[in-house]
């Protein structure tokens, strides 16, 4: 992705959060950014929510960890009812 279209695509971002229609994060390592993580209501109306992450390539066995450690997030923080969040399967 181009630094146009990744400066884009976060000012998209942070529109999203602002209206409290999708919600992305950082995922860090201290400083470093290693991935990123999206939270965003399904496309078809039924009142899910459709989560997805991903880790840079060189960060690649951090993967199992950050998506253990979201989707315990996801169930002890968000206020979700079971059956509600749709996290990309691994």
């Amino acid at each position: 992705m181009s630094a146009e279209a990744n400066r884009a695509d976060l000012a998209r971002h942070a529109r999203d959060f602002a209206a409290r229609t999708g919600f992305t994060y950082s995922v860090l390592d201290g400083d470093d950014v290693i991935g990123c993580l999206y939270v965003y209501p399904a496309k078809d109306d039924s009142g899910q929510a459709h989560v997805s992450s991903w880790v840079r390539a060189d960060r690649a066995e951090w993967d199992g960890v950050v998506y253990r450690a979201v989707a315990r997030w996801l169930t002890e923080a968000w206020p979700f009812e079971a059956g509600r969040v749709v996290y990309a399967a691994r």
